[in-house]
């Protein structure tokens, strides 16, 4: 293709002002330059575009047959550019990715305010575990990925986001619950306890785990179940203690579903993260959803 909307954009000027000098200033450039781009418009094409008329230059018919759909291309480059460059709202489409209790329980109100401030966005948003987040992260499926816990893809760039206690649960009426009142549960209450735990690959397994293992050295029994929230309901009915996140819990603690086990364990936390690729760059609503996160220039540096 030898046309070039720079060429297109001297031509419109040029049958506006009548003149190379006038649409020169016009487009920015020298009065030589803007000359020398209007005969190569006409070389590609092979024709005359303007008459000669004293010092001016009028469209000629093939000019007029070009001017239409050459004020077109250039309005609408000029648009495009725009919807990528501009600080306020826009048309634009996100794919994000982000684990189960990020996705369900913190993005929501992150997605609110994001939408208010760009309401022509439309995103994509793909939830579930970590390794399933960081694998779309990986084969650009997904911008951004917002997960739970240790990202193992070492392609990734990994953002500390923000700090998310862990706390063992029960049902009231759970007999660890009857036994906790009197006492925090010992490492071999614990062990012997029926444990509810998420499947291999979520972040939320790894991280328990790795809290976990170094004080009881195994779980006994352990039911797997494929998402927090079945894990959740499951521990309201009494089939079982789990290990999760506050966020997570904190409906069920509120309303009385749930209660929390004193036990002789430290605190537990872990570290929610935002990962993308390194070569990912970052468009005006990325940065703008990045800082509804309440993360800014360290995560573009």
């Amino acid at each position: 293709m030898r046309l070039t909307l720079r060429q297109l954009q001297i031509f419109n000027a040029v049958a506006q002002t009548g003149t190379t000098t006038a649409a020169a200033e016009l487009v920015a450039l020298s009065q030589s330059a803007t000359s020398a781009a209007l005969k190569d418009l006409e070389n590609a094409l092979n024709v005359r575009l303007f008459d000669r008329v004293g010092k001016r230059l009028v469209l000629n018919e093939i000019g007029r047959s070009l001017q239409m759909d050459a004020r077109a291309l250039v309005e609408r480059a000029q648009d495009l550019e725009q919807s990528f460059t501009a600080a306020g709202p826009t048309t634009v489409k996100m794919q994000l990715a982000a684990s189960t209790t990020i996705g369900n329980y913190l993005l929501p109100k992150v997605l609110r305010s994001f939408h208010g401030a760009w309401p022509l966005a439309t995103i994509d948003l793909r939830i579930g575990n970590t390794l399933d987040v960081a694998q779309a992260v990986e084969r650009f499926e997904s911008d951004l990925g917002l997960i739970e816990g240790p990202c193992h893809v070492p392609t990734l760039r990994i953002i500390p986001w923000r700090d998310d206690d862990l706390v063992v649960v029960a049902a009231p009426d759970h007999e660890l619950a009857r036994v906790a009142c009197c006492a925090p549960l010992d490492l071999t209450t614990l062990r012997d306890a029926p444990w509810l735990l998420r499947e291999h690959g979520s972040g939320t397994r790894e991280t328990v785990e790795q809290a976990l293992m170094p004080h009881l050295n195994f779980l006994n029994g352990p039911m797997y179940l494929g998402s927090s929230e079945a894990i959740k309901n499951c521990v309201a009915a009494g089939l079982g203690i789990s290990c999760l996140s506050r966020i997570l819990v904190e409906d069920m603690l509120g309303d009385g579903r749930l209660c929390l086990l004193p036990t002789c364990l430290p605190l537990m936390t872990r570290k929610l993260s935002v990962v993308h690729r390194p070569e990912r760059i970052f468009s005006p609503a990325l940065r703008a959803f990045l800082a509804q996160c309440g993360l800014g220039a360290e995560i573009y540096s």
